[in-house]
């Protein structure tokens, strides 16, 4: 049953952005989650759909409709796991590409959690009943080493490390395109893009800062090719992807940033025998402390 709520911004307060009003009386909801429902036009102002950035200026009634969460079961499901190493605390996996992390609406089997689950059995608690183990997380389409935790004192620990710093991802990408330089980085906020809604972009407004620093490993001449290894200060959605498209260098095989022309030349035979050559070496690196 959809939840309806009313509420009134009263004449005498000043200005203020709708998204922070909705922040500020609806705290059980996340900020994407409030702008998903302004977009859907479940939140409505003097009966009207509106966006989230409206400034309200006294004497407004705002209308909130909140759909019934969709129930999604975690179950346990014998899925195969590439185990790096396993403790009594924690498990380190090589995700494999087209595995998504978590289940969520559409994806609620399948997931490296319902594989973690029989595997396991136990997993800490701390990320909710959808997200047990997880501490970090990979694009569905990315392969790499993820680290999940049995308990709720090594996911606590785990995510202080990723808060402080302290652990150093690495990946390696193939991209489209010559780099001129040996080394560098990119230093750009990452947003929700305001009307691509499934991607992000460092060129709107309210982004949060990500940096990326990449060096060369390899030129290829095959198709203008350059094979980089990246380290990540943060851990945007999609941040690797986003700074890279942006520079002309999008990612190959890359269907959401890439153009349909680029995306499909990972159907190339010599790019598929690039791809094979060094793919042990293409996942994400954690050196924990």
């Amino acid at each position: 049953m959809t939840d309806n709520s009313e509420f009134y911004f009263e004449p005498g307060q000043g200005v203020e952005r709708l998204d922070r009003f909705l922040a500020r009386v609806l705290p059980q909801l996340s900020r994407s989650q409030l702008k998903k429902l302004v977009d859907q036009q479940q939140i409505m102002v003097d009966g009207d759909a509106v966006k989230a950035g409206l400034r309200l200026r006294g004497g407004e009634k705002i209308e909130v409709a909140i759909p019934p969460a969709q129930e999604v079961i975690t179950c346990a499901e014998d899925l195969p796991l590439e185990v790096l190493y396993e403790d009594s605390d924690l498990i380190v996996i090589n995700k494999a590409a087209g595995m998504v992390v978590h289940p969520a609406c559409g994806h609620a089997n399948g997931t490296l959690v319902n594989a973690l689950l029989f595997h396991c059995h136990d997993l800490s608690g701390v990320g909710g009943e959808l997200r047990p183990g997880i501490v970090h997380r990979l694009d569905k389409d990315t392969s790499g080493v993820m680290v999940a935790t049995k308990n709720d004192m090594a996911h606590n620990h785990l995510a202080e490390q990723f808060k402080q710093h302290s652990i150093n991802r690495r990946y390696v990408a193939l991209v489209h395109g010559q780099v001129q330089n040996e080394c560098g980085s990119v230093d750009q906020p990452i947003g929700r893009h305001p009307v691509h809604r499934k991607k992000m972009t460092s060129k709107g407004r309210g982004g949060r800062r990500a940096v990326t620093h990449w060096q060369v490993l390899r030129r290829y001449d095959l198709d203008r090719l350059s094979l980089l290894e990246l380290r990540l200060e943060t851990g945007r959605t999609h941040q690797i992807r986003v700074h890279f498209s942006e520079m002309n260098l999008p990612l190959v095989g890359d269907p959401l940033y890439g153009n349909r022309t680029r995306a499909n030349a990972i159907n190339d035979l010599e790019i598929r025998q690039l791809i094979h050559q060094f793919e042990k070496y293409g996942v994400e690196k954690l050196e924990l402390i």
